[in-house]
C-alpha cells in the first residue's frame, strides 16, 4: 500500500509517494514556493506565497495519484512563527483538501533523523553522527549518540538570510552573528569522532554539481552518499558566482540561485564550527521521515 508524505518548508514543497510494502519511493515532486518570503519583515505568510503553495499542491496532485491514499502532511519553521498560521492551514485545506500539521523543531529533528539513519544504513555508514539540516527558515543541528537524540533548531535559514542581505559580505556577517548560538550548542559535544552528515537543498545541490547534474537531471540515487570536502564549497560557490543568471538557473533551478549562495555560506560555517573537513550528503530528509512515520502509523492501526 502506498501513502503520500508532504513537507511544506520555508522554501520548498516536497511530495513523496511511498510504498510501505516494498519500502520504496514511487514518485517524488518538488517545487520552490518560497513560503517564508517577506516573513521576516511582515510576520505573516503573504497571499502570494499561499497562492504559490496552493498552485504547487494542485500541480503535485496532477502528477501523483492522491486518490484513496492516506496523506501525511507537515509544515515547519515558516508556519511555526507566522502570525497567520491557522488561516494559512485552513485556506490550503479549503483549496486542495490537504490538512497540514505544524510540527515542533523536536519532531522535525526526529523525523529527519529517521530518514537519514535509514539511508546511512543502506549506504553502509555505521556509528554515531551529527546532522545539519539547512532549511529555508531555520537550521537544525541533530546529534545521534549512543541511540540518543540531541537537537536544536536555530533561526538561520537560506530564505531568511537571502532576504535580509544584499551582498555576499552582508551574508557572511549575518551568518557569523547568527551562528554564535550554533557554536555554543556544538561545544557541548565531542565532534571529533562523529560522522558529519548534511541534508536539504544546499548540500544536495552542491553534490549534484559535483556529479555534473543540473536541476533538470538531478538524481537522488547519485547524490546520496556523496562526500563533500570543505574546500569544494568555495570552488562551487565561485563557479555559481561566475555564471550569469540563466546559467545558474539551469544548474540550481529557477528562483534558487541567491538561496543556494546563502546556503553555502551557512554550510561552510557549520564545517568550521564542528571542525570537519568533509560531510556525507543525504538526499532523504523530512519528507522521507514523514513517509516512514506514515507507514508505521498504518501498521499500528492495522494491528488494532
Amino acid at each position: 500500500m502506498s501513502i503520500i508524505a508532504i513537507d511544506l518548508g520555508s522554501n520548498t514543497l516536497q511530495v513523496v509517494e511511498y510504498d510501505c510494502s516494498s519500502n520504496k519511493k514511487i514518485a517524488h515532486f518538488q517545487k520552490n514556493v518560497r513560503t517564508a518570503q517577506g516573513l521576516v519583515e511582515s510576520g505573516v505568510i503573504s497571499k502570494e506565497a499561499i497562492k504559490r503553495v496552493i498552485e504547487a499542491l494542485k500541480e503535485a496532485k496532477k502528477r501523483i495519484k492522491f486518490n484513496n491514499k492516506e496523506i501525511f502532511a507537515v509544515t515547519t519553521q515558516a508556519l511555526r512563527v507566522a502570525k497567520n498560521q491557522k488561516e494559512v492551514v485552513e485556506e490550503i485545506y479549503k483549496e486542495v483538501g490537504i490538512k497540514f500539521r505544524v510540527i515542533s523543531p523536536l519532531e522535525e529533528a526526529r523525523l529527519t533523523l529517521e530518514a537519514v539513519k535509514n539511508r546511512l544504513f543502506k549506504l553502509g555508514f555505521k556509528g554515531d553522527f551529527v546532522l545539519v539540516d539547512i532549511g529555508g527558515g531555520s537550521t537544525e543541528l541533530i546529534y545521534y549518540i549512543d541511540n540518543h537524540i540531541y537537537s536544536k533548531s536555530f533561526d538561520l535559514g537560506i530564505v531568511t538570510t537571502a532576504n535580509s542581505c544584499k551582498s555576499l559580505e552582508e551574508i557572511e556577517r549575518f551568518v557569523e552573528k547568527k551562528a554564535l548560538l550554533i557554536e555554543e550548542f556544538a561545544k557541548k559535544f565531542d565532534n571529533s569522532n562523529l560522522i558529519f552528515c548534511a541534508t536539504a537543498g544546499t548540500p544536495t545541490t552542491i553534490a549534484a554539481m559535483k556529479h555534473n547534474l543540473t536541476y533538470a537531471t538531478y538524481d537522488a540515487e547519485v547524490v546520496n552518499g556523496t562526500i563533500l570536502k570543505v574546500e569544494e564549497l568555495d570552488f562551487y560557490l565561485n563557479r555559481l558566482l561566475e555564471m550569469d543568471k540563466k546559467e545558474r538557473e539551469v544548474v540550481v533551478g529557477v528562483g534558487r540561485d541567491d538561496l543556494i549562495v546563502a546556503g553555502i555560506i551557512i554550510f561552510k560555517k557549520i564545517y568550521e564550527i564542528l571542525g570537519k573537513e568533509e560531510a556525507v550528503v543525504v538526499d532523504d530528509g523530512l519528507s522521507m521521515g514523514v513517509a516512514l512515520m506514515g507507514c508505521k502509523e498504518l501498521e499500528k492501526n492495522r494491528g488494532k
